[in-house]
């Protein structure tokens, strides 16, 4: 073999590991996105190994935790890469725009690098509705869920109030104190000192349905969806974990209100 064609193959081989190397970022960063928007672990695999499959890497594999991902392509000789998830919350638009990009990738309508432009951008997208929309959002739901459990429309005013504040006040103290539970059981402690105020003033009526329809925004439903699916899908890790998460959830809601209601009585 002569000195050229031994050159050739080197670049050959070289590309094709920078090749590799650039997939495997563009998956890790398209199941970082979803994974930190509230997707499940099995959609976060199935994509991140469509998107190798594309590009011509059909043998990938994947561990897909709610902290980290780890992802590696057969072939190369690159090792197995990690990325940390640090930060979780809903945002189905991020996983919706993703899943168009990846479907545009299937679809060899996009080339890596640009699909990795994309990825970036929808990375870097604040795409998360202002405070006072969410707050908004939140006392309406509270209202709706107020006739749920068998409330009054004397009731409706008061509970608005009582579920946008206590949204509102986890909204505000999770900007500042980055423990979620802690938000949580705060909020639940204020959700139910409006309620008794409310009601042994008379501007309410019913002090449990209050309680309860004002609770009900800072249920972790998404997460709680999530759990069951990624048990029943065999990602025993991740279900189990996204469980105790939301049983945490609960407990600092249940706790709040517990003690709240055991210092009026």
């Amino acid at each position: 073999m002569s000195h050229t064609e031994i050159t050739n193959d080197a670049a050959v081989i070289d590309n094709v590991q920078s090749d590799s190397q650039f997939i495997t970022r563009l998956c890790l960063l398209a199941g970082k996105i979803i994974m930190e928007s509230g997707g499940e672990t099995q959609r976060v695999e199935d994509t991140m190994m469509r998107i190798a499959a594309a590009y011509g890497h059909t043998h990938s594999h994947s561990y897909v935790t709610p902290t980290g991902i780890l992802f590696a392509i057969d072939g190369s000789t690159h090792a197995t890469r990690l990325v940390r998830i640090s930060e979780r919350n809903n945002n189905l638009t991020k996983v919706a725009l993703v899943n168009d990009v990846s479907r545009q990738i299937a679809a060899g309508k996009l080339h890596a690098d640009q699909a990795y432009e994309k990825m970036q951008s929808i990375d870097l997208e604040r795409s998360e509705y202002p405070n006072w929309l969410t707050t908004l959002a939140a006392a309406i739901a509270s209202g709706s869920f107020l006739f749920l459990v068998g409330g009054t429309w004397t009731d409706l005013l008061p509970i608005l109030m009582i579920g946008g504040s206590g949204f509102y006040c986890f909204i505000w103290l999770h900007s500042y104190i980055k423990i979620k539970f802690f938000a949580e059981f705060v909020a639940a402690l204020l959700i139910g000192t409006l309620a008794i105020v409310t009601t042994d003033y008379g501007l309410a009526t019913n002090l449990d349905t209050i309680i309860i329809g004002s609770v009900i925004p800072l249920v972790p439903g998404l997460n709680i969806t999530n759990a069951v699916r990624d048990l029943m899908a065999g990602h025993l890790v991740s279900g189990l974990s996204k469980g105790a998460e939301s049983l945490l959830t609960a407990t600092a809601i249940g706790a709040g209100i517990a003690a709240i209601l055991t210092l009026y009585s």
